[in-house]
């Protein structure tokens, strides 16, 4: 039996998890979530690692080894590193076993990546960095609209005549939204119309990926936006893609636990070369 952490240090926030691992039993003990919000991030890796550790009351010295995903590379207390599509697609079938893909959307982009019952990845496709779908992009719109961002999801189903954005730069999607206030178009027609225009694209990407059937699970920043989500199932309907989209209340930690199990695996691969070698 060991623990290992996985901290997932994204662009709007740094996610820290604890597992006990036993073999193919993994318990999860603690977790932490922390926005930036122009802090250190490497602080913040410190101290959801400390919080996690009490929480469990464990000592540093329990831990067998410390996986970081995301941009967590320069964490220098950590053991080893993992590609953040990697990590997503094995937290996200930890969190919905079913779940034979993972559509990740965080601050600077949207990804979908097609999974195996291990989550191990066999195919992805991704936005780039400056497309209007993604966590950013709908935070600083919010902001502009005088929305509060836990507020999106409820206001967005309460559309009544939505209007896409039709810009993919999100620069240019912003000029669209100004354009949208000044013709009086409602604040809820607008975040739809985002809503809408997000979901095609990753309902897209998904498509691009090769899967055809069974469930996809939203991680990232963005997986508790039930407007997003309500969007995602309404495009998937007119696209007559046949998947069922869903979230889980922890889908923002995907990244760290798939981080945190991925570590287990390679230290008892590491532990096994060892005895073999000294054998």
């Amino acid at each position: 039996m060991i623990h290992t952490v996985g901290i997932d240090i994204g662009s709007g926030a740094v996610k820290t998890v604890l597992f006990r691992n036993d073999g193919d039993r993994h318990e999860w003990l603690a977790k932490r979530a922390e926005r930036i919000r122009r802090r250190d991030p490497m602080e913040l890796a410190q101290q959801g690692l400390d919080d996690v550790l009490a929480d469990a009351k464990l000592a540093a010295n329990d831990v067998a080894y410390i996986a970081t995903t995301g941009e967590g590379e320069n964490v220098k207390f950590a053991t080893g590193h993992f590609y953040s599509m990697t990590t997503h697609g094995r937290g996200g079938v930890f969190l919905a076993p079913e779940a034979r893909a993972v559509m990740d959307i965080g601050a600077l982009n949207g990804r979908a990546i097609r999974v195996d019952e291990r989550g191990k990845v066999l195919g992805y496709k991704m936005t780039s960095q400056c497309a209007s779908g993604s966590g950013q992009f709908l935070e600083n719109i919010a902001r502009y609209l005088g929305v509060a961002v836990e507020e999106i999801g409820t206001l967005s189903q309460t559309a009544k005549d939505p209007e896409k954005v039709s810009s993919i730069c999100a620069v240019l999607a912003e000029t669209d939204v100004i354009n949208m206030v000044s013709r009086g178009i409602p604040t809820p027609d607008i975040l739809k119309g985002i809503h809408l225009s997000m979901a095609s694209r990753v309902v897209k990407l998904l498509k691009a990926t090769g899967i055809t059937s069974g469930k996809v699970l939203l991680t990232g920043g963005l997986a508790l936006d039930t407007g997003l989500l309500a969007a995602i199932r309404e495009e998937m309907v007119n696209e007559k893609v046949n998947l069922d989209a869903t979230s889980h209340p922890d889908s923002i930690y995907a990244g760290a636990i798939g981080a945190a199990l991925w570590g287990a695996f390679r230290h008892e691969r590491l532990q096994d070369l060892q005895a073999r070698a000294a054998a």
